[in-house]
Protein backbone atom coordinates (compact mmCIF):
# COMPACT_ATOMS: atom_id res chain seq x y z
CA UNK A 1 0.00 0.00 0.00
CA UNK A 2 1.81 3.24 -1.18
CA UNK A 3 1.23 6.20 1.27
CA UNK A 4 1.85 9.89 0.88
CA UNK A 5 4.49 10.25 4.05
CA UNK A 6 7.35 11.53 3.55
CA UNK A 7 9.60 11.57 6.38
CA UNK A 8 11.26 14.79 7.84
CA UNK A 9 12.00 16.75 10.73
CA UNK A 10 10.38 20.10 10.07
CA UNK A 11 7.98 21.72 12.67
CA UNK A 12 5.21 19.87 10.54
CA UNK A 13 6.43 16.74 10.99
CA UNK A 14 6.86 17.31 14.57
CA UNK A 15 3.57 18.87 15.68
CA UNK A 16 1.89 15.86 17.24
CA UNK A 17 -1.38 14.66 14.86
CA UNK A 18 -4.07 15.93 16.43
CA UNK A 19 -3.19 19.49 17.07
CA UNK A 20 -1.72 19.41 13.28
CA UNK A 21 -4.62 18.23 12.33
CA UNK A 22 -6.62 21.38 13.89
CA UNK A 23 -4.36 23.65 12.81
CA UNK A 24 -4.75 22.78 8.91
CA UNK A 25 -8.50 22.45 9.69
CA UNK A 26 -8.31 26.27 10.75
CA UNK A 27 -6.38 27.17 7.82
CA UNK A 28 -8.87 25.64 5.34
CA UNK A 29 -12.13 26.67 6.86
CA UNK A 30 -10.15 30.17 6.90
CA UNK A 31 -8.91 30.25 3.17
CA UNK A 32 -12.47 29.03 1.91
CA UNK A 33 -14.43 31.47 4.12
CA UNK A 34 -12.24 34.22 2.11
CA UNK A 35 -13.93 36.23 -0.40
CA UNK A 36 -14.56 35.79 -4.30
CA UNK A 37 -11.72 38.37 -5.40
CA UNK A 38 -8.38 39.38 -6.36
CA UNK A 39 -7.63 40.11 -2.84
CA UNK A 40 -8.96 36.13 -1.62
CA UNK A 41 -6.98 34.63 -4.59
CA UNK A 42 -3.57 36.20 -3.56
CA UNK A 43 -4.25 35.47 0.29
CA UNK A 44 -4.82 31.80 -0.62
CA UNK A 45 -1.87 31.29 -2.98
CA UNK A 46 -0.19 33.19 -0.26
CA UNK A 47 -1.06 31.37 2.46
CA UNK A 48 -1.08 27.43 0.70
CA UNK A 49 2.66 29.07 -0.38
CA UNK A 50 2.96 30.01 3.49
CA UNK A 51 2.55 26.21 5.01
CA UNK A 52 4.77 24.57 1.95
CA UNK A 53 7.83 26.89 2.84
CA UNK A 54 8.01 26.03 6.04
CA UNK A 55 11.19 23.24 6.53
CA UNK A 56 10.09 19.86 5.64
CA UNK A 57 7.20 20.61 3.69
CA UNK A 58 9.30 22.09 0.35
CA UNK A 59 7.93 23.78 -2.99
CA UNK A 60 8.73 20.47 -4.34
CA UNK A 61 5.69 18.62 -2.72
CA UNK A 62 3.32 21.88 -3.51
CA UNK A 63 4.06 21.56 -6.96
CA UNK A 64 3.23 17.69 -7.44
CA UNK A 65 0.05 18.01 -5.05
CA UNK A 66 -1.19 21.00 -7.50
CA UNK A 67 -0.18 18.93 -10.29
CA UNK A 68 -2.18 15.94 -8.58
CA UNK A 69 -5.46 17.97 -8.44
CA UNK A 70 -5.27 19.60 -11.72
CA UNK A 71 -7.91 17.98 -13.90
CA UNK A 72 -9.70 18.79 -10.87
CA UNK A 73 -8.94 22.62 -11.11
CA UNK A 74 -9.69 22.37 -14.57
CA UNK A 75 -13.24 21.53 -14.03
CA UNK A 76 -13.83 23.67 -11.47
CA UNK A 77 -12.10 27.25 -13.32
CA UNK A 78 -14.54 26.13 -16.42
CA UNK A 79 -17.57 26.39 -14.29
CA UNK A 80 -17.26 28.81 -11.96
CA UNK A 81 -16.25 31.16 -15.07
CA UNK A 82 -19.52 30.21 -16.75
CA UNK A 83 -21.11 31.30 -13.44
CA UNK A 84 -19.21 33.99 -11.62
CA UNK A 85 -16.42 35.32 -14.18
CA UNK A 86 -13.37 36.03 -14.48
CA UNK A 87 -12.69 37.61 -10.88
CA UNK A 88 -14.64 35.10 -8.95
CA UNK A 89 -14.04 32.17 -11.15
CA UNK A 90 -10.20 32.55 -10.68
CA UNK A 91 -10.70 33.33 -7.19
CA UNK A 92 -12.84 30.26 -6.64
CA UNK A 93 -10.57 27.70 -8.22
CA UNK A 94 -7.76 29.00 -6.25
CA UNK A 95 -9.24 28.70 -2.53
CA UNK A 96 -10.30 25.52 -3.83
CA UNK A 97 -6.58 24.65 -4.75
CA UNK A 98 -5.59 26.05 -1.68
CA UNK A 99 -8.08 24.07 0.81
CA UNK A 100 -7.10 20.73 -1.06
CA UNK A 101 -3.02 21.62 -1.04
CA UNK A 102 -3.11 22.63 2.40
CA UNK A 103 -5.06 19.55 3.79
CA UNK A 104 -2.39 17.34 1.78
CA UNK A 105 0.16 18.52 4.68
CA UNK A 106 -1.23 16.20 6.92
CA UNK A 107 -0.67 12.90 5.07
CA UNK A 108 2.34 13.87 3.58
CA UNK A 109 3.64 14.83 7.34
CA UNK A 110 2.35 12.33 9.29
CA UNK A 111 2.66 8.29 9.18
CA UNK A 112 -0.32 6.23 8.51
CA UNK A 113 -0.05 4.72 11.91
CA UNK A 114 -0.89 8.10 13.17
CA UNK A 115 -3.48 8.79 10.90
CA UNK A 116 -5.60 5.38 11.42
CA UNK A 117 -4.87 6.28 15.45
CA UNK A 118 -6.46 9.38 14.75
CA UNK A 119 -9.12 8.48 13.14
CA UNK A 120 -9.81 5.95 15.23
CA UNK A 121 -10.56 7.70 18.33
CA UNK A 122 -11.82 10.56 16.31
CA UNK A 123 -14.77 8.39 15.41
CA UNK A 124 -15.14 6.29 18.73
CA UNK A 125 -18.34 8.11 19.26
CA UNK A 126 -20.20 6.95 16.53
CA UNK A 127 -20.18 3.70 18.10
CA UNK A 128 -23.32 3.59 19.35
CA UNK A 129 -24.92 4.01 15.41
CA UNK A 130 -22.67 0.01 15.08
CA UNK A 131 -19.83 1.88 13.28
CA UNK A 132 -16.92 0.09 13.70
CA UNK A 133 -14.33 2.99 14.82
CA UNK A 134 -11.36 0.54 13.42
CA UNK A 135 -13.08 -0.35 10.25
CA UNK A 136 -14.25 2.88 9.15
CA UNK A 137 -10.52 4.01 9.90
CA UNK A 138 -8.88 1.29 7.83
CA UNK A 139 -11.65 2.29 5.24
CA UNK A 140 -10.32 6.38 4.88
CA UNK A 141 -6.63 5.29 5.44
CA UNK A 142 -6.92 2.85 2.39
CA UNK A 143 -8.72 5.77 0.41
CA UNK A 144 -6.85 7.83 1.10
CA UNK A 145 -3.30 5.63 0.37
CA UNK A 146 -5.25 4.34 -3.27
CA UNK A 147 -5.36 7.40 -4.84
CA UNK A 148 -1.92 8.13 -5.22
CA UNK A 149 -1.66 4.98 -6.76
CA UNK A 150 -4.39 5.20 -9.30
CA UNK A 151 -2.58 8.43 -10.36
CA UNK A 152 0.79 6.47 -10.55
CA UNK A 153 -1.35 3.92 -12.68
CA UNK A 154 -2.91 6.64 -15.12
CA UNK A 155 0.57 8.20 -15.85
CA UNK A 156 2.01 4.59 -16.55
CA UNK A 157 -1.04 3.87 -18.66
CA UNK A 158 -0.59 7.43 -20.63
CA UNK A 159 3.24 6.72 -21.32
CA UNK A 160 2.97 3.11 -22.30
CA UNK A 161 0.11 4.45 -24.63
CA UNK A 162 2.58 7.14 -25.68
CA UNK A 163 5.45 4.81 -26.41
CA UNK A 164 2.95 2.52 -28.51
CA UNK A 165 1.79 5.61 -30.80
CA UNK A 166 -1.70 5.79 -29.54
CA UNK A 167 -1.61 9.26 -28.75
CA UNK A 168 -4.22 10.93 -26.58
CA UNK A 169 -7.23 8.58 -27.64
CA UNK A 170 -9.24 8.14 -24.52
CA UNK A 171 -10.86 5.10 -26.44
CA UNK A 172 -7.60 3.93 -26.14
CA UNK A 173 -6.97 4.81 -22.46
CA UNK A 174 -9.47 3.78 -20.65
CA UNK A 175 -9.68 -0.36 -21.07
CA UNK A 176 -5.89 -0.50 -20.50
CA UNK A 177 -6.26 1.72 -17.14
CA UNK A 178 -9.42 0.02 -16.11
CA UNK A 179 -7.41 -3.28 -16.06
CA UNK A 180 -4.63 -2.41 -14.41
CA UNK A 181 -6.44 -0.20 -11.24
CA UNK A 182 -9.14 -3.56 -10.76
CA UNK A 183 -6.07 -5.71 -10.82
CA UNK A 184 -4.56 -3.14 -7.92
CA UNK A 185 -8.12 -3.33 -6.39
CA UNK A 186 -8.16 -7.08 -6.46
CA UNK A 187 -4.51 -7.39 -5.16
CA UNK A 188 -5.70 -4.58 -1.92
CA UNK A 189 -8.63 -6.85 -0.86
CA UNK A 190 -6.44 -9.94 -1.28
CA UNK A 191 -3.57 -8.19 1.55
CA UNK A 192 -6.38 -7.40 3.32
CA UNK A 193 -8.22 -10.72 3.70
CA UNK A 194 -4.66 -12.09 4.16
CA UNK A 195 -4.59 -9.76 7.17
CA UNK A 196 -7.96 -10.92 8.67
CA UNK A 197 -9.83 -7.61 7.49
CA UNK A 198 -13.30 -8.43 5.97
Amino acid sequence: MLTLYRPGDGPWHRLPVGPKTAVLMLVVLGVSVLPSSWWGAVVSVAVCTGCYTVRGAGMRSLLAQVVTIRWILVITLAGQLVFTGLEGGTANTLRVCAAVVVSGLLPLTTPVGELLDMLERALRPLAWLRLDPQRAALTIAVTLSTLPVLARLEREVREAQRVRGGGRSLRLFVIPYLVVALKHADALGDALTARGVR
